[in-house]
């Protein structure tokens, strides 16, 4: 198979019987441009939540003892990061997926739903955005890109910090995994319902571990800042222990053929009948 330049040309019948002449990404530069994509969506979603973490603990006037943040404070910041996470994953899933989490990536490669030949392209794409997003953020904005570094309370233990961004992960690859890998006539609005499992994971967690459920998000204000705690170990391997417990149970759902034990639901999760539609690698 031959190839020129950036793109393949392809030229004969396309969808529909009608003819398209030009130029068609091959393999290999389908991954780059989603690689592409998934880097510009992970920025976006970092930077925006950063800056509004920024604000919102420099505008604060309240501090708890147990050396937390206030309520409304842990509020604000549940909302940046799970709008942001909203909105860029509306914009970007038609280009990478939408994912901007390594995590989840890791979730959706044992699950069956992405190609390891894909989330190979594009955890490094999130790491690196997670580093630029955070450089810029710091350069920009006033005030000390510190306070978005994901740290434990001091009433919170190591282990249970491990065990909290591990199951606060798990809720979220979950809810990606049912609401986007799982194809459904609702599938469009599935960004909304992943925006709303980080805004929730974060009004509980937040005051405790800093809610991070996505390794970079830690990392890449931790390189920028840079300020690494001593157990930023656990905003990695918690995540990724989430990953493995929501495709685990992803897999056993689908193994036991869950659409059969509620059949008086409404009937979209097979819009073209009674067969499973193939998972696509999209999160959305």
């Amino acid at each position: 198979m031959a190839s020129s330049g950036i793109f393949k040309q392809h030229s004969g019948s396309g969808d529909n019987g009608r003819s398209r002449d030009g130029f068609h990404p091959s393999t290999i530069q389908k991954h780059l441009i989603a690689s592409a994509g998934e880097f510009v969506g992970t920025f976006f979603f970092l930077w925006f939540a950063y800056a509004g973490s920024m604000q919102y603990v420099k505008q604060a006037t309240l501090s708890p003892l147990s050396g937390g943040i206030s309520d409304t404070t842990v509020f604000f910041i549940a909302h940046v990061y799970s709008f942001s996470l909203l909105v860029n994953v509306w914009a970007f899933y038609r280009i990478s997926g939408g994912l901007f989490n390594p995590a989840v990536t890791l979730g959706m490669c044992l699950a069956g739903t992405l190609p390891w030949v894909r989330a190979a392209f594009l955890v490094p794409a999130q790491i690196i955005a997670s580093m630029c997003a955070g450089g810029l953020a710091r350069c920009m904005f006033p005030g000390d890109l510190a306070v978005a570094n994901s740290v434990l309370s001091s009433d919170t233990s190591i282990v249970r910090g491990l065990f909290i961004e591990m199951f606060f992960t798990a809720f979220l690859v979950f809810v990606v995994l049912m609401l986007a890998a799982e194809r459904s006539k609702d599938t469009f609005i599935a960004p909304i319902g992943i925006g709303l499992a980080l805004f929730v994971a974060m009004l509980a967690g937040t005051s405790y571990t800093g809610a991070s459920l996505n390794p970079v998000r830690s990392f890449g204000c931790a390189v920028a800042t840079p300020s690494f705690p001593g157990y930023e170990w656990i905003y990695w391997l918690g995540p990724f222990m989430g990953a493995v417990v929501a495709a685990g149970f992803y897999r056993f759902i689908k193994w036991s053929r869950y659409e059969e034990v509620n059949p008086n639901r409404e009937e979209t999760d097979h819009p073209n009948g009674d067969q499973p539609q193939p998972a696509q690698h999209s999160s959305v």
